[in-house]
């Protein structure tokens, strides 16, 4: 049996504000089940408690309320779940994304800096299947796993064993938003493959250094390796490259990550001395 309560009294048994539950009404996430026509006082079924604890906790995991009413106004049980899991899922990621941010700056608070190792190379021209897109830096994660997904699984038909690498365009730095070419190298006379390009990558002298560890310290080696091509070498115009010779695919643990940054560099420089 479904009772009838104040809007003070609803708020008691949802922990909801009557501030809160005014807005809700405003926006139609959460209509009172009568209104008084002369006094306009709200009253609540107690059959929709369930409902605004349910919007309560969605709002404290801090989902959005297009999201909610997306959860709330679900035909059905099914549809409802897809979208609970589908921001659980994001909640997940970001989770993981503050836990290695946390660990960043620890390891900045505590540990030194490792002393910067640079090898000089010269990397001819070869071909790769390339994955070429303009990408917003906030989706670079979720655009890698998608190309890498596609260049793994021809390497994995052809018996393709190469590193595989990216190149990042200057405006994906400046600009928060650049090309990014996912390249997998391959035999000169290798034929095409649905799905991605294959593109020749030119030839160029590079300042090397191996990055060790989670991508999420990657400006702590961009900066340490940028500051020595500023101060050592003469920078050629051209994207940088990353090489990945142990990445997720790879190993389990972001520990373990190792990647090549290749800092386009117009000759390799002098010995000191």
């Amino acid at each position: 049996m479904t009772a009838s309560v104040t809007i003070g009294e609803f708020s008691r048994l949802t922990h909801l504000s009557v501030k809160t539950l005014h807005h809700y009404h405003d926006i139609g996430l959460l209509t009172p089940a009568s209104i008084d026509p002369s006094s306009g006082y709200r009253r609540y079924g107690t059959d929709q408690v369930g409902v605004a604890q349910l919007i309560r906790r969605l709002r404290d995991l801090q989902m959005p309320l297009a999201q909610v009413r997306s959860v709330v106004e679900a035909p059905d049980v099914v549809t409802r779940d897809r979208e609970l899991r589908t921001h659980l899922d994001q909640m997940e990621r970001e989770l993981v994304r503050t836990q290695d941010v946390v660990a960043s700056l620890r390891s900045m608070l505590t540990l030194p800096l490792t002393p910067l190792s640079v090898e000089y190379r010269f990397i001819p021209a070869f071909r790769a299947y390339c994955v070429v897109d303009q990408v917003d830096r906030a989706d670079i994660g979720p655009w890698c796993g998608t190309a890498f997904g596609r260049l793994n699984d021809i390497a994995a038909r052809h018996g393709i064993t190469a590193t595989a690498g990216a190149t990042y365009s200057d405006e994906f730095f400046a600009d928060d938003s650049g090309q990014v070419i996912a390249f997998l190298p391959v035999a000169p006379d290798q034929p095409a493959e649905d799905g991605v390009e294959l593109l020749d990558l030119p030839a160029g002298f590079f300042a090397i250094t191996v990055h060790t560890g989670p991508f999420t310290d990657f400006d702590r080696s961009y900066g340490s390796l940028g500051g020595h091509v500023a101060e050592y070498c003469e920078v050629a115009p051209g994207p940088i490259r990353e090489l990945y010779l142990a990445g997720p695919g790879d190993v389990p643990d972001p520990a373990d990550f190792r990647t090549e940054i290749c800092w386009p560099i117009q000759r390799i420089p002098a010995p000191k001395g």
